[in-house]
């Protein structure tokens, strides 16, 4: 057995084995088909089919049981399952949400076609679950309403710990994980939550008011994703109940599904951080590749024409300070590197909560940061300069002064514009990428222009 374990968490996708599904389905050998992917976990088989082509992936998705497929549906990659999606007709997809938790079927109806969602959506048989996964739908994606599966265990409050016992067991049967059982009153509010250990070391009699824990943590349903995340890690919560305007207990998000919202928005970050404004992966088109690329692409080119101009301004009083041009690349990758560091640990902070908004503090301890890290690499520049590419010892001065004005400039905008940003309800990650280079890169040349002319008069 624990061999078997060991052997599906290292499962690993070969061509043989992708060579081997191929074939099977290319001679329509269902019987051995079936055998074969019996032996894999549902997200194995997801990650086989992502490597068919189109027409054998449809074939397997109908040929095992709705079960099965909900679940390898829910893994595949979003491009595939779309087209997979488009080749199911309404019937078989409301098939396959019917074996699906609320949340996850919401999320398959909200990829169709508008066209499309009526259609299936009328095809649900089970109309309790029909009309859940329409009160999903009509919450925003981005809020814990349309993140929430309506499947939990909820008691009254007014129950014994014999009944409620009873009562659980049929409602868990429709819920996957169990982690808590919330309890409400007649009214349906959420009062507090208990724990499998709490009703099993009860008494029978007793009243599930009277071991009922009352400081459990909730969201409301409106209450952006993110703050979602921020409160189930800062009481390191499995799940977390959402409740409705009236304090009534509508649903319940659980831990997986927030990891898939951070894995996401990091996916996000890292991209804006890198200059592509759009969510893309690598097997995208190269339209919109290019549609992702090229805008932070002309922000980064204007950039440079505008650092150029502004050498260009000093390049006719360079006289016997020309040696001032070797440096730019120099003072503008320290302000650049300066800049993105800065702003990447704020934009951090802001992410997880550690940021207090207070602007002013956050730049006098980043203005003393730029100081003391100015101080100690202008000391080496100094050094390497002047003794090693024996660089006249004025024009050292002038580049290790630049080099700590620049350094506290870079460090200032990287820490002002995240922040400023954030207040503008606006994704603060902008602010890491080619933004913070190429503002700091022109900056930066101005000055050290202007300290060269103040120091060397040129």
């Amino acid at each position: 057995m624990e061999e078997n374990i060991q052997d599906n968490i290292q499962f690993q996708l070969t061509d043989e084995l992708i060579e081997k599904v191929e074939i099977l389905v290319a001679k329509q050998n269902d019987k051995e088909l079936k055998a074969l992917l019996s032996e894999y976990h549902h997200a194995d088989i997801a990650e086989i089919l992502d490597e068919l082509n189109l027409d054998e992936a449809v074939y397997v998705i109908k040929l095992l049981d709705s079960e099965t497929t909900s679940e390898i549906l829910m893994e595949l990659d979003e491009d595939i399952r779309e087209k997979v999606l488009k080749n199911l007709s309404n019937k078989e997809i409301a098939e396959e949400i019917e074996e699906l938790d609320t949340d996850d079927a919401a999320d398959i109806i909200a990829e169709l076609p508008e066209n499309r969602q009526a259609e299936v959506i009328s095809q649900i048989i089970d109309s309790e679950h029909r009309e859940e996964i329409q009160e999903l739908l009509a919450y925003d994606e981005d809020t814990a309403g349309g993140l929430m599966a309506k499947e939990l265990v909820k008691v009254y409050e007014t129950w014994t710990v014999a009944g409620c016992l009873r009562r659980i067991r049929g409602q868990a049967k429709d819920v996957t994980r169990v982690h808590s059982v919330y309890v409400v009153d007649r009214q349906g509010k959420l009062i507090g939550r208990l724990s499998l250990k709490d009703l099993i070391v009860s008494k029978s009699d007793q009243k599930i008011a009277d071991i009922v824990k009352d400081n459990v943590a909730w969201v409301h349903v409106h209450d952006n994703v993110e703050d979602v995340a921020k409160v189930m890690a800062k009481y390191d919560l499995e799940a977390v109940p959402v409740i409705n305007d009236h304090n009534m207990l509508v649903g319940r998000i659980t831990v997986d599904d927030i990891i898939d919202v951070i894995r996401e928005e990091a996916d996000k970050d890292y991209q804006l951080a890198a200059g592509i404004s759009q969510d893309v992966e690598a097997d995208d088109s190269i339209l919109k590749l290019t549609k992702a690329r090229l805008p932070w692409l002309f922000i980064g080119m204007f950039g440079g024409l505008g650092a150029a101009s502004i050498i260009e301004q000093f390049n006719d009083n360079m006289g016997n300070f020309v040696v001032l041009l070797s440096f730019v690349p120099l003072i503008q990758a320290t302000a650049g590197n300066v800049g993105v560091q800065s702003s990447a640990i704020v934009v951090q902070g802001i992410a997880n909560g550690t940021i207090d908004g207070k602007i002013l503090k956050r730049l006098f301890k980043e203005f003393l940061l730029g100081v003391v890290n100015g101080i100690a690499i202008s000391l080496v520049a100094i050094l390497i300069t002047h003794f090693v590419f024996g660089t006249p010892y004025i024009v050292s001065i002038t580049i290790s002064i630049a080099l700590i004005a620049v350094i506290i400039m870079a460090a200032l905008i990287g820490t002002f514009i995240p922040i400023f940003l954030d207040k503008r309800g606006i994704d603060p990650a902008v602010a890491t990428g080619p933004f913070i280079t190429t503002s700091n890169d022109v900056f930066g040349i101005l000055i050290y222009f202007l300290i060269a002319k103040l120091i060397l008069g040129i």
